[in-house]
């Protein structure tokens, strides 16, 4: 398979003030070609100018301030609306289906500060509380999608034609299933409601997970990626982990790349993350370093004094203490490993002085035997697994309000992680 050239622009932004951030997007954009030229081709573009529908997609994976960064910050979604307006785009959709069906898209959107940026540039509310199954017959792991209405309107995966293009406005994280989530990860908000609960039923590992999303990409197709890493996430992610100042800006039309580049921002060989390489083989995009061109705007990015220049394809002024999982589990020199799966496989965790027991992860929990359930304890209420039926999943972490789950590893695996570090 031939291995197209990918362009990865990395801005440095080091606040969300909004002409700071419009200022480094517009920049992304123009390293890119600007919108005219990254749109080129799109048959909604070709068939109805800049009166198509360009729906922006960014993530909204629970209702959460601003400041946490579990979301796509709203200054990030208002300078893209607002630059697209710039250049005579006016027919703008916004949303994404949350990993809770309530209280809804708009609600979701009201508390992390989209909708209020979406109204001021009246930017409406795309249909995403209904879906539409899409048949996809040649999905190496998914034949069949319930997608969101309007993105089945933008793209034309019914079969009719394409209204538009998407936008994918996605952040910068941590993952507990698949080690990040960036690009190729944020389309899983394009899938309905409670479905993308039952794909974690049915796709349990991470590459079974990762060969779905890559056959979801190869449907969904957004033009654009735009990554917020100006504050990224690390730690306990997607929803219970740290913020973390990374101070950039990444755009793409690779998801692939753009997700690699980040990777590399964190010392995370890039070949380790599933969605990655079940991407590449399926032909989205390439993790391979050799086939991205990094291009570098704004000030120079500096860590421990340390500066790329434009012709480093390997970057090394990121952050190698970031937190994420590096090592490599049951991949390589860990096959073998496989047999004791149980010993050192990591389990979610219940911290008894945070939870609630609002029943949020019980509700998330993807199986029909829930693994986790709300027991009463004296006059409280508290969370608790039954971990022979929990698939390791980490949906209920992912979706825990007051990040009172979190993600144990056994003593064996500490060692061996340590041991095989990348």
């Amino acid at each position: 398979m031939e291995i197209k050239q990918s362009k990865v622009a990395v801005v440095r932004c080091d606040s969300y003030e909004p002409d700071k951030v419009q200022d480094a997007i517009r920049e992304a954009v123009l390293l890119l070609g600007g919108f005219d030229h990254i749109f080129e081709g799109e048959t909604a573009i070709e068939a109805f100018g800049k009166n198509a529908e360009i729906l922006l997609k960014p993530n909204m994976l629970y209702r959460a301030a601003p400041e946490k960064a579990i979301t796509t910050h709203p200054e990030v979604f208002r300078a893209v609306g607002a630059l697209l307006k710039e250049e005579g785009y006016n027919n703008l959709a916004y949303g994404d289906s949350p990993g809770s069906p309530v209280p809804g898209m708009v609600k979701t959107a009201e508390t992390c500060g989209i909708k209020a940026a979406a109204d001021e540039l009246n930017i409406r509310p795309g249909e995403f509380e209904h879906g539409t199954e899409i048949a996809y017959p040649k999905g190496r792991a998914a034949k069949h999608f319930v997608l969101c209405n309007e993105v089945v309107k933008v793209t034309g995966a019914d079969g009719k034609d394409s209204a538009g293009i998407i936008i994918n406005l996605c952040k910068m994280k941590t993952h507990q299933l698949e080690r990040i989530t960036g690009a190729v990860k944020n389309t899983f908000g394009c899938i309905c409601g409670i479905n993308k609960t039952a794909s974690h039923a049915k796709f349990q590992s991470p590459e079974h997970f990762a060969r779905m999303l890559a056959d979801l990409n190869c449907v969904v197709r957004p033009t654009l990626h735009i990554m917020d890493g100006i504050v990224a996430m690390e730690g306990n992610g997607p929803g219970s982990g740290d913020p973390r100042p990374m101070y950039a800006i990444l755009a793409s039309t690779d998801p692939v790349a753009l997700d690699a580049v980040f990777c590399r921002l964190i010392y995370l060989d890039p070949q380790l993350v599933a969605t990655n390489t079940a991407c590449m083989e399926a032909g989205v995009g390439t993790w391979d370093e050799e086939h991205i061109e990094i291009l570098l705007g704004g000030v120079p990015m500096q860590r421990e004094g340390a500066v790329i220049t434009e012709d480093e394809l390997e970057i090394k002024y990121a952050a190698k203490d970031f937190n994420v999982q590096r090592g490599k589990d049951f991949r390589g020199e860990l096959r073998m490993m496989r047999y004791f799966r149980s010993f050192i496989e990591k389990k979610p965790v219940i911290i008894a002085s945070k939870c609630i027991g609002c029943g949020i992860c019980e509700q998330t929990c993807p199986l029909e035997d829930k693994a986790i359930t709300i027991l009463q304890s004296g006059e409280a209420r508290i969370a608790a697994y039954d971990y022979s039926k929990c698939i390791k999943c980490y949906c209920c972490q992912e979706m825990c309000p007051k990040q009172a789950i979190t993600i144990k590893k056994s003593l064996l695996s500490k060692v061996i992680d340590r041991r095989w570090k990348v």
